[in-house]
């Protein structure tokens, strides 16, 4: 049974591109269907988590939006933070799914109970054992489909 839903953000909740203006404005694109999931989770009684190694307004915002029940910026050990969390929460991490798309997620992917990546993962990714290879890419409605196969177990 799943408790906790957790997701990075560039190449999953993003298709992994960022966008400069002149002015130094930085933009990111987020996928409204990917983020009414985190709605769905919330009304299935799923807590949700964005563990990201990017440190950013944008990602805060977002998060705010989505009323995220954790955040983790920053972040470079996905694994050791989930770690704590899962502890902290009194669950196991045969109860989390976490969906991610590059190197930096390998461990955390490794470790879970539900582990997915978009289409467009990095080729390593989708070596992972157990790792559920989604038909939509990064930003692009992954996470909406993880989301949806998870809600049918």
């Amino acid at each position: 049974m799943i408790k906790l839903f957790a997701t990075d953000v560039d190449g999953t909740l993003t298709d992994g591109c960022m966008w400069y203006a002149d002015n130094g404005l930085e933009l990111k694109k987020f996928n409204f269907r990917d983020g009414h999931g985190f709605q769905l989770l919330r009304e299935a009684g799923i807590k949700t988590a964005i563990i990201t190694s990017e440190n950013t307004p944008i990602v805060q915002k977002r998060a705010d939006k989505l009323k995220v029940d954790y955040l983790s910026m920053g972040n470079h050990d996905k694994l050791s933070y989930m770690k704590t969390l899962c502890a902290d929460l009194g669950i196991d991490l045969s109860e989390v799914a976490y969906i991610g798309d590059d190197v930096n997620d390998a461990k955390l992917l490794a470790a879970v109970g539900y582990a997915a990546c978009p289409n467009d993962a990095h080729p390593d990714i989708k070596k992972i054992k157990n790792i559920k290879i989604l038909s939509q890419n990064g930003g692009n409605g992954a996470v909406r489909e993880f989301v949806d196969k998870l809600l049918k177990l």
